[in-house]
C-alpha cells in the first residue's frame, strides 16, 4: 500500500494544535475532501453530514470544515455530538455523498481527529484517500460565489438513530424486567444509549452522561470500567454497558461485577448464531484475540480466522471470506448482519436480547469461553524502531521457547499511541506475566 502522510487506519488523529490537527489543517482538508468528491461523484448528491463527539475542539473543527467543503462546493448538513456509527447509518439513509466524523475515540480530550464513512456507511476506500492526501497539496481555490456549498442542521439526527438501533433486535424482545447501568464515558452517546435502553423498558442508570468538553473518557468508559463495576454492584443491576467516546466500542459487566471484554461478547453472540444456524461463514478476531475465544468456538466447530488489529482489517477479513461476524478484544464488535461498522449500542442489544431470550444471565452466557491468561505490557518509544532488530528478535524466541508451543508472543507498534505493544499469552499467569516483563525490558532497552 502507498506510504500516508496523514491518513491512518482510522482517520486522521492527533494532539489539538499540533502537526497535522490544526484549525488550519482542517480547513484545507475539508477543501480537500469536497474536491475529490465532487470529481468521484456518481450518484448525484453534494451531500456531505459532519457530527463529532463531546470534545470542546470538536466545535472548532466543525467549522473549520463546513467552511472547506462549502468552499469546494458541497452541502452540509450538521448533526452535532453523534456517535460514530450514528454517522454511518445517517449518511447511508440520507444519501450523502460521505459522512465525516470529528472524533479521537477512547483517547483523552485534548486529542481530536477526523473520521471518513463513504456513501455506503464503510470506510473510505483506499483510492480516494490517497486522492484526498494529494489534494492537500495542492494550492485552495475557492468555488464561484454562486456555487459556494450551504449548511444545515439536521435536528431530528438522535431519534433516527435510536429507532434504527431498536430495530437490529427482534420486535418481541422486551428489556422490562433488566435493571441496566449504562457508562457513556461523557462522550457522544450521553443523550442516545440511556434513551435507547429506556424506551425498551429497561430500568435504566445512567452514569458518565454528564459531557463539559473536558472530561471525555475521564474515569468512566470502556477503557476504564472501574466506575461501572462499582455501580453495578451498589445499584445490583443485572448488568453494566460502557461505550467509548464515540461509541463504537463496548465493554460489559456482569452481575458479580466482572468486566466481560470483546472477545467474550463476540463468543456469546457467535454461539447464539451458531445454535440458531444462522452464523455466516467464519468469526474474524484479531491477532490480540485470546486463544481462549478461539479454542472455545473451535470446539464448537465455528471456524475462527484472526486478522490484523483495527477493525478495517477485521472488516477487510470478513467481506474477504464473505462472514458477518467479527470483532477485537477492545470490544469494536462487527454485526454485519446488523450494520456496517462496529457499534457499542448495538452490540450491547444483541446480547440483551441474547439474555431475554435464553432466560440465561451474562455471567452464564459468558461460561463456555475461559480466557487464557494474557498479559500486555505497553512500552512507550520516542520515535519508530524496528520490531526485527535482531536483539528484539532473539528475546522473542527466548520467549516462544520459555512457552514451549503453550502460547503466543506477540510484538506490535500502536496504531494511535507511540508505544510498543507487548502481548504474552500462555497458561500460567505467573510465567505470562514474567516473561512479558523481560521482553518488554529488552523492546525498552533498544528504543532507548
Amino acid at each position: 500500500m502507498q506510504q500516508r502522510k496523514y491518513f491512518g487506519t482510522d482517520g486522521i488523529r492527533g494532539v489539538v494544535g499540533k502537526p497535522p490537527i490544526t484549525p488550519e489543517f482542517v480547513l484545507k482538508l475539508g477543501w480537500a475532501v469536497g474536491q475529490v468528491l465532487g470529481q468521484n461523484n456518481d450518484n448525484g448528491s453534494n451531500k456531505v453530514l459532519i457530527g463529532k463527539d463531546t470534545r470542546i475542539s470538536g466545535y472548532m473543527f466543525e467549522s473549520a470544515l463546513e467552511a472547506g467543503l462549502s468552499a469546494a462546493g458541497m452541502d452540509i448538513r450538521l448533526l452535532g455530538p453523534m456517535p460514530t456509527p450514528a454517522i454511518a447509518y445517517l449518511t447511508r439513509t440520507f444519501h450523502a455523498q460521505a459522512g465525516i466524523v470529528i472524533s479521537a475515540s477512547h483517547n483523552p480530550f485534548q486529542d481530536n481527529g477526523i473520521k471518513f464513512f463513504s456513501k455506503a456507511g464503510t470506510k473510505l476506500p483506499d483510492e480516494l484517500e490517497l486522492e484526498i492526501e494529494a489534494k492537500l497539496d495542492e494550492p485552495m481555490q475557492t468555488v464561484e460565489p454562486s456555487q459556494l456549498g450551504k449548511a444545515k442542521r439536521i435536528s431530528d439526527a438522535a431519534g433516527r438513530y435510536i429507532e434504527f438501533c431498536k430495530s437490529t433486535i427482534p420486535y418481541d424482545v422486551n428489556l422490562k424486567g433488566f435493571k441496566i447501568v449504562v457508562d457513556c464515558a461523557h462522550g457522544a452517546t450521553y443523550h442516545i444509549a440511556p434513551n435507547v435502553f429506556s424506551e425498551l423498558d429497561a430500568q435504566v442508570i445512567s452514569i458518565g452522561a454528564e459531557p463539559d468538553g473536558l472530561n471525555i473518557n475521564a474515569g468512566f468508559g470502556a477503557t476504564q470500567p472501574q466506575a461501572l463495576q462499582k455501580a453495578v454492584l451498589e445499584h445490583q443491576a443485572d448488568l453494566g454497558i460502557a461505550l467509548d467516546g464515540d461509541g463504537d466500542r463496548v465493554i460489559m459487566v456482569d452481575a458479580q461485577g466482572q468486566v466481560v471484554d470483546g472477545d467474550e461478547l463476540l463468543f456469546v453472540i457467535a454461539m447464539d448464531k451458531h445454535r440458531a444456524g444462522v452464523l455466516r461463514g467464519s468469526v474474524v478476531g484479531t491477532v490480540m484475540s485470546n486463544l481462549g475465544l478461539e479454542q472455545a468456538l473451535t470446539t464448537q466447530g465455528i471456524d475462527f480466522q484472526r486478522a490484523k488489529v483495527g477493525d478495517r482489517y477485521v472488516l477487510e477479513k470478513l467481506q474477504q471470506l464473505d462472514s458477518s461476524l467479527g470483532g477485537e478484544s477492545s470490544g469494536h464488535i462487527l454485526c454485519l448482519d446488523r450494520t456496517t461498522t462496529g457499534d457499542g449500542i448495538i452490540t450491547a442489544l444483541q446480547i440483551l436480547a441474547i439474555m431475554a431470550q435464553s432466560n440465561l444471565s451474562l455471567y452464564e452466557l459468558k461460561a463456555g469461553m475461559r480466557k487464557s491468561p494474557q498479559h500486555m505490557i505497553n512500552v512507550p518509544i520516542k520515535q519508530p524502531i524496528d520490531l526485527e532488530n535482531v536483539i528484539i528478535q532473539q528475546a522473542v524466541k527466548d520467549a516462544e521457547q520459555t512457552l514451549a508451543g503453550q502460547g503466543r508472543v506477540l510484538l506490535r507498534a500502536s496504531g494511535t499511541e507511540p508505544v510498543i505493544r507487548v502481548m504474552v499469552e500462555g497458561f500460567d499467569v505467573k510465567q505470562v506475566e514474567t516473561t512479558a516483563q523481560q521482553l518488554a525490558q529488552v523492546v525498552s532497552q533498544v528504543a532507548s
